[in-house]
């Protein structure tokens, strides 16, 4: 690599921890979908602000519609969690973050039950000096609960990888094994056929047959 990319690589890692550290970064990232029965799950609701510096208040809810069933209110932050009647109640925990940006809930002990669309709804308004301004978002989530974990995408692609290499470095052994067969065949061949080359010479010529010697 040139010097001048050693360069460019290094100052982009230095700005890039820069913002990181030197400034918050809200990022919008989508949430898991699949879970395991007798685990937790994490729903991932971020609603990131625009404008930051500007007080804000924040109300959120998380609505939950079973397979073939009617969407009800199983969760509400105001300022603190509020008490919901819910086939969910006492198995949910808010895990998200003081500004409000993140507004995540975890389900404890997950069941199959809990297959089906979450949805949260954050209802936020900004104060602004002279006047107030409200700005609403809503995110879904179609859960899917399994009885055991499955495989990753990235352990299903290193075990095929594992048995593409295997099967190459198999191949190649093959490839070569036969190719010295045939050389050590060909070899014998040769040798066979000189053998009774001499064999075949009368017995009077082969004492006039001399090697030359270089002097």
């Amino acid at each position: 690599m040139a010097a001048w990319e050693n360069i460019f690589w290094t100052d982009s890692v230095l700005l890039f921890l820069m913002v990181v550290f030197c400034s918050p970064v809200c990022v919008e990232v989508q949430s898991g979908t699949e879970a395991v029965k007798g685990e937790n799950m994490t729903l991932l609701c971020i609603s990131c602000m625009k404008r930051e510096e500007v007080a804000a208040t924040t109300n959120v809810r998380w609505f939950y519609q079973p397979e073939d069933g009617q969407e009800i209110l199983i969760y509400e932050f105001d300022g603190k969690p509020l008490d919901i009647k819910s086939p969910l109640q006492g198995r949910l925990q808010w895990t998200g973050s003081k500004d409000l940006q993140d507004v995540s809930i975890t389900i404890l002990n997950v069941t199959t039950n809990d297959t089906g669309v979450f949805t949260c709804h954050v209802n936020r308004t900004l104060h602004f000096d002279a006047h107030r301004h409200s700005t609403q978002s809503k995110k879904s989530i179609t859960l899917k609960v399994m009885e055991e974990a499955g495989e990753d995408f990235t352990s299903v692609l290193s075990k095929i990888m594992m048995y593409l290499l295997l099967a190459f470095l198999t191949f190649w052994l093959l490839v070569e094994v036969a190719y010295c067969y045939r050389k050590i065949s060909k070899a014998e061949e040769v040798t066979q056929e000189s053998v009774t080359d001499y064999l075949a010479i009368p017995s009077e010529n082969k004492e006039n047959c001399s090697v030359p010697v270089e002097e």
